[in-house]
């Protein structure tokens, strides 16, 4: 069997025979599939990426045939991709250098359910997860807005925050993230558990630094939340209400989303719903603090038009209203035209609604704004994931400086490497744990671009560049 990928010498026959039991696809249109997420959100990392596929797929339904694949691997040398659901946005689970895909969704179980915490193998979803917290009277901290089709395991390597980072933080803050457990990639697979704080070593690597096989995340008890959405007829307003619901003392919200009209008019679940040609305001906000909520939002000129529990959702035939926030705005635009595009913008005072309208200004026609509200490190944070509408490399990077020029942060979405997005530089703990647990460098190493530069270094003198501060 040739390579698919055209990027290795292995014969993949022999290979995939040395990995039974385990259930391998080798059908070359499954195995392309399989090399997808949604990297096509961007123009710049589709051309980049489009042609990248695996070469075999293994989908292990145990950790004893994980290990296996893993042995496997590491003695034949074949680089090693994980994949989830493969909801990542920017290429995580790509397999840039071809080899072995492995699939984790076989893996599954939900193992254990405590007083504020699950336990559950990597592959299991997130929706499942939730739906079976529910019978507990909990639910998730904090989900991605794609939960019905993202892995645990795969929101916890590739993802940051989501539906609830309002109220409980993002991923990485203290007792979010309680445990996981992480196998190497050697001659003889170990499993490594990480707690507390050390989760951190694990977290946000996109894979390349162990191969995750249990996560352990913070529960809540559930709330009886009603899906809000609101109107007004400046975006300015939309915003300041989007941050008045965030820090009022009298709600407490899970979520709240501020949506430009133009972007709104890609919702076509929802007209007839909202009034036309408005910004929109979509929070979900505990039934007992709907009424504060209404008075807030006529206080500050806008329009209370659903109110929404989950059986009047269902008879009115509209979504969940998180399928209107985070990057799942950016998908309803994209249905209808993929020459859209978004950016990631951390914005540095959310409290400030004048420097918005004042970036508004300059950022063009071709920007559609829309705020996230989130809590970091106790306080309220507001995050930018504009629609672009792309028409070259040169003007999203005109873009980026505009919003760099008014003191907005760029994690850039259109990068393939973990550090040129939301990290901004090496961590070099991350890459210390990986030469620790993936002594070859098998593990989607070509995501990192500072991997070439330590990967003959010991773990310890890796990790003291975080200290010493090398430059990339």
């Amino acid at each position: 069997m040739t390579s698919i990928s055209g990027k290795t010498n292995i014969d993949w026959a022999a290979f995939a025979a040395r990995l039974a039991p385990v259930d391998v696809i080798d059908e070359p249109v499954l195995v392309k599939k399989r090399s997808r997420d949604f990297f096509w959100y961007s123009p710049i990392l589709n051309d980049e990426l489009k042609h990248s596929f695996g070469d075999l797929v293994a989908v292990p339904k145990t950790a004893d045939e994980m290990k296996h694949c893993l042995k496997q691997a590491f003695d034949a040398e074949v680089p090693v991709v994980l994949r989830g659901g493969g909801t990542g946005n920017y290429g995580q689970c790509v397999p840039v250098d071809g080899g072995l895909i492995i699939e984790t969704r076989g893996m599954d179980r939900i193992l254990e359910i405590g007083d504020g915490f699950i336990r559950a193998e990597a592959g299991a979803l997130m929706a499942d997860m939730n739906a079976a917290l529910k019978e507990t009277g909990q639910e998730m901290a904090m989900f991605p807005s794609t939960q019905d089709i993202a892995t645990v395991g795969g929101f916890v390597a590739g993802g940051s925050a989501g539906i609830g980072s309002l109220a409980t933080g993002a991923l990485r803050e203290p007792g979010n993230l309680i445990a996981l457990k992480a196998l190497s990639l050697e001659a003889d697979p170990q499993d490594h558990v990480f707690e507390g704080e050390d989760v951190l070593k694990i977290h946000h690597a996109w894979g390349l630094n162990g191969v995750i096989t249990e996560v352990t995340l913070r529960t809540v008890p559930t709330e009886d939340w009603i899906a809000c959405m609101a109107t007004f007829e400046t975006y300015e307003g939309a915003y300041a209400a989007g941050y008045a619901v965030a820090t009022a003392d009298t709600i407490a919200p899970k979520m709240a989303s501020v949506v430009d009209t133009r972007i709104v008019d890609y919702f076509p679940r929802l007209k007839g719903h909202l009034r036309a040609g408005c910004s929109l305001l979509a929070a979900y906000v505990p039934a007992s603090d709907v009424a504060d909520f209404n008075k807030l939002v006529a206080d500050l000129g806008g329009h209370v038009d659903l109110t929404l529990n989950d059986a009047d959702r269902e008879v009115k035939k509209i979504p969940h209203v998180f399928e209107f926030c985070f990057n799942h705005t950016t998908l309803q635009v994209l249905k209808s035209d993929r020459s859209a595009t978004y950016q990631q913008i951390g914005v540095p005072d959310p409290a400030d609604a004048d420097a918005i309208t004042s970036l508004r200004a300059d950022l063009g026609d071709d920007v559609w704004t829309h705020h996230e509200f989130i809590r970091l490190g106790g306080e309220i944070a507001a995050i930018d994931l504009p629609i672009i509408w792309f028409s070259g490399k040169e003007r999203l990077e005109a873009i980026n400086q505009t919003y760099r020029d008014h003191g907005f942060a760029v994690y850039d979405a259109h990068s393939n490497q973990v550090e040129r997005g939301g990290l901004h530089n090496a961590d070099y703990s991350h890459l210390a744990w990986k030469k620790r647990l993936d002594p070859k460098g098998l593990l989607n190493s070509a995501k990192s671009t500072a991997w070439e530069l330590v990967k003959d270094l010991t773990p310890e003198d890796i990790e003291a560049k975080a200290v010493t501060g090398m430059s990339q």
